[in-house]
């Protein structure tokens, strides 16, 4: 099989797998403390976050603090939740439905729009009560690089915090200054289950999940040092190779591009992250595509959303139409991923598009 939905999940680092070992031990082992005892194995087990913690945090910016969680929705829920009541929460058009839902069920909340390449402007207004403005760095579907800076600034501007979805930047290019941002360790070849918040220093938060006072007193539940180890050599190994695999994933673009050159290409060209690419060929009939090609593995979109029968929302919102929107499909490729692959799957997803008569 040919995996080629980097933007979904991400195959586990063999140095994220390692880390996560010690800590799986059985009966006999000593790596299956729990973080909050106070015995040795308990500190040894809360030495392991505590490291895990510091290499997640390499890949932040200075200044904040990093509060681990079971993900980046949770992540997400707890900026949105806790960061204060009242007011407006701001978002793009764009953003994860784990950033839109809870936007929407926390209270009153006002969309922003997007240009047509995908990427959210600054020109447009906020409502006056502003309490906090979400707009994440790369977009999940098709890629693109929002001017987040701007954001934040804007943000400053109208006394509000300013929150950043990175889960599709962090350890692919530098995470840019926010209030508050979260991330997901399986986007980055680390673990599912886990994913962090990275708090501002001065920002106040009060917690949405009681219960044992665990990280900072703001979410309570047992840490997995497991999990944890693993995100934390996984951040580390991105960080590592941070230029390695872009100089990899721009080849593997660049070489897609030309193979895909026939198909029309949703979003920006140029302010997008190189492993996405979402195109489209009018007419296509993209079950019937995914069932001819079944050993290549791609997406119609959010593996979040799949299923729902409902065109992109993302999709939508750059002015694309429902048969347009339903007649994409999004290749994800990063670190592991083979020129060789590339030029297979091209060739399977090509065949079958024409065999619809397109």
């Amino acid at each position: 099989m040919i995996y080629l939905d980097y933007q979904a999940t991400t195959p586990l680092a063999p140095e994220a797998r390692d880390a996560m070992l010690r800590w799986l031990d059985g009966p006999g082992g000593t790596g299956f403390g729990n973080p909050h005892s106070a015995h040795r194995m308990g500190r040894q087990a809360k030495a392991a976050i505590e490291l895990a913690r510091d290499q997640v945090a390499a890949l932040l910016p200075a200044g904040g603090r990093v509060i681990f969680t079971s993900g980046a929705t949770e992540a997400l829920n707890l900026a949105i939740r806790g960061s204060g009541e009242g007011g407006t929460v701001s978002y793009s058009a764009i953003e994860h439905s784990a950033v839109g839902d809870t936007a929407q069920a926390a209270g009153k909340s006002h969309v922003l729009n997007v240009a047509s390449n995908g990427q959210c402007n600054t020109k447009q207004d906020l409502p006056a009560d502003t309490r906090l403005v979400c707009v994440m760095q790369v977009n999940n579907e098709i890629g693109t690089i929002q001017p987040t800076i701007e954001w934040h600034r804007k943000a400053k501007q109208h006394n509000a915090l300013f929150l950043c979805d990175a889960v599709q930047a962090y350890g692919r290019i530098e995470v840019t200054g926010a209030d508050m941002i979260a991330i997901s360790a399986h986007k980055f070849h680390g673990p599912k289950g886990v994913g962090a918040l990275w708090l501002r220093d001065g920002v106040d938060l009060h917690e949405v999940q009681t219960g044992g006072g665990q990280e900072f007193g703001l979410r309570s539940g047992t840490l997995s040092p497991a999990l944890i180890a693993g995100m934390g050599a996984a951040a580390a190994e991105a960080k590592d190779r941070m230029e390695q695999d872009r100089d990899h994933i721009d080849a593997l673009r660049t070489r897609a591009r030309a193979l895909f050159g026939d198909w029309t290409l949703n979003g920006s060209e140029d302010a997008r992250w190189p492993g996405n690419l979402n195109i489209r060929r009018d007419g296509l009939d993209v079950n019937r595509l995914m069932s001819d090609v079944r050993d290549v593995m791609f997406s119609a979109g959010s593996a979040c959303a799949s299923g729902s029968g409902r065109p992109s929302h993302v999709l939508k919102a750059i002015g694309l139409s429902d048969k347009q929107a339903k007649s994409s499909i999004r290749l994800g490729f990063g670190r592991y991923t083979t020129m060789e692959e590339i030029e297979e799957a091209a060739g399977k997803i090509n065949a079958a598009a024409e065999a619809q008569g397109l």
